[in-house]
């Protein structure tokens, strides 16, 4: 997966140097385009402080937080997976029977983290340097990139050695890096010039004040260089002075009793967290989207292909109600991630062998399904709610059609989630490959309108079925059949699971 991480985030980066500049052909639209940007607080809170008005200031600034939260997000994931996740199997303790070092798993972890963010630098600085003509700025940009995946590379590092569960190392990772996010946003807002305090607090702040393509800050890499150094020394000392399979804070065992008499009280207590994180997300960035609807018209100006980009996406209504059905359209692909997610943890059940003792009691493989698929199909009706809700809160007018914008699109969110069922069914060692699925269904919907993709192409997404709402009328039919096809899909997939053995690892 490391080489499609890092062609997509490259890929995002460069290409918008050349969208850039077919929105914005002469310098002094580009100067007008910068100086609203700087004047909206939850622009800046979104994409960060705008500090110049060429060509690479603007992509350092619309693409820059985005692809560094994206390369945190592969970095974290990289080391999770090869040193927490690798205990957490038992693979690990395997490996350490021969004649490799205690920390030879998370050296290579770290290593393959820095190749790949490494990389991501590397491809971002050459494609800018050919698109903009200054390869200063398109390094600066690159490596702030990857100092700031290596810096959570070195989070997940150390939060890898205090849990037992590689879950729980991801979740707190995220939940720093969305710590991150959230102090640098609320400096930005707050001031526009970018020298909050909060965003100094920050090291996604420090990525933005290396200012690429507007007077770059060398200095800023010191501090990234500093800070990922003395985490990995202390991920080093922490892994060398705790057991294989251990953590510095050991999982509390339970009552003596259980209280989880149910199969369904049981995924309940597995997944409420992420459904907690996940519809608290949605309703905080409802509000910010919300309340940046009325000023959508403003953003946009005269610019006609900035416009015909948000019509496509939202429909052919006034700017406000296409930039509602965008950004609710955006939820609900978002909402398919929770969705797969969560209908996958059966998935993890059974490869991690907790899913046979279960089944060797008096639960049915139905009921156990079941329990999951409920949280998953359900927990996703309550994200987008969530997302609604925090839209029309945001927007402060037409509560019921801003909600019901976003609720039009659990049909396909659920669609989606019933692929992930059939094929967990059917061929469970391929389950995870729902995920390219709803990769392809998130690409479709997030490029295709930018990229005027031929309707064809974006049919094969089925969000783009469905009504984009509140500028259009309600199209019940639509509604109806993915509804109905992703029933289908969810009982040919537990009928399936009914009839075939169970992983044993």
């Amino acid at each position: 997966m490391l080489p499609v991480w890092v062609l997509v985030l490259s890929v995002i980066v460069v290409s918008g140097a050349g969208t850039i500049e077919g929105l914005y052909d002469t310098q002094a639209e580009r100067a007008e385009f910068a100086d609203s940007m700087s004047t909206n607080g939850s622009l800046r809170a979104l994409y960060g402080t705008v500090f110049g008005d060429s060509v690479g200031a603007l992509v350092a600034w619309r693409f820059g937080v985005s692809t560094a939260v994206l390369a945190a997000v592969m970095s974290l994931l990289i080391v999770v997976r090869h040193t927490r996740e690798e205990e957490e199997t038992g693979r690990q303790e395997m490996i350490a029977s021969g004649i490799v070092g205690r920390r030879a798993g998370l050296t290579a972890a770290l290593l393959t983290a820095f190749v790949a963010n490494a990389s991501i630098a590397a491809f971002v600085a050459a494609g800018l340097a050919g698109a903009t003509g200054d390869p200063a700025g398109g390094i600066a940009l690159g490596l702030g990139i990857a100092g700031f995946g290596l810096l959570f590379a070195g989070v997940a590092a150390i939060v890898a050695q205090f849990t037992e569960s590689a879950r729980l190392a991801r979740g707190l990772t995220g939940a720093v890096l969305g710590l991150a996010f959230g102090l640098r946003a609320a400096g930005d807002a707050g001031d526009a010039h970018g020298d909050a305090v909060l965003t100094w607090l920050s090291p996604l702040g420090w990525a933005g004040h290396l200012r690429p393509y507007a007077g770059e800050r060398w200095w800023i890499l010191l501090l990234f260089a500093a800070a990922v150094l003395g985490q990995i020394a202390l991920a080093f000392g922490l892994a060398g002075r705790r057991d294989v399979g251990m953590s510095f804070l050991p999982t509390r065992p339970g009552p003596a009793e259980g209280r989880l008499g149910t199969p369904a009280a049981l995924a309940w207590r597995l997944q409420r967290g992420a459904l907690y994180g996940w519809t608290a997300g949605f309703l905080a960035a409802g509000i910010l989207f919300g309340g940046m609807a009325d000023g959508a018209a403003d953003l946009v100006g005269e610019n006609e292909s900035t416009r015909e980009i948000f019509e496509r996406m939202g429909g052919q209504t006034g700017m406000t109600e296409a930039f509602l059905a965008a950004i609710a359209g955006l939820f609900g692909m978002l909402a398919a991630v929770y969705a797969v997610g969560s209908v996958l943890r059966l998935h993890g059940e059974e490869a991690g062998q907790r899913a046979e003792p279960l089944l060797a009691t008096a639960v049915s493989r139905t009921a156990w399904a079941a329990s999951h698929l409920t949280i998953a199909l359900g927990g996703a009706a309550v994200v987008v709610t969530a997302a609604g809700l925090g839209l029309a809160i945001g927007h402060g007018e037409d509560t019921g059609a801003v909600l019901g914008a976003a609720l039009v699109l659990l049909p396909a969110v659920w669609l989606l989630a019933g692929l992930a069922v059939l094929v967990h069914g059917l061929l469970p060692r391929y389950a995870p490959a729902a995920w390219a699925v709803v990769g392809t269904a998130l690409a479709i919907g997030w490029l295709g309108p930018a990229l005027d993709l031929p309707a064809g192409v974006l049919d094969l997404s089925p969000f783009n079925h469905l009504p984009k709402m509140p500028g259009e009328a309600m199209n019940w039919p639509p509604v109806v059949i993915l509804t109905g096809v992703a029933a289908a899909l969810v009982t040919a997939g537990v009928v399936a699971l009914r009839r075939r053995d169970i992983l044993t690892g």
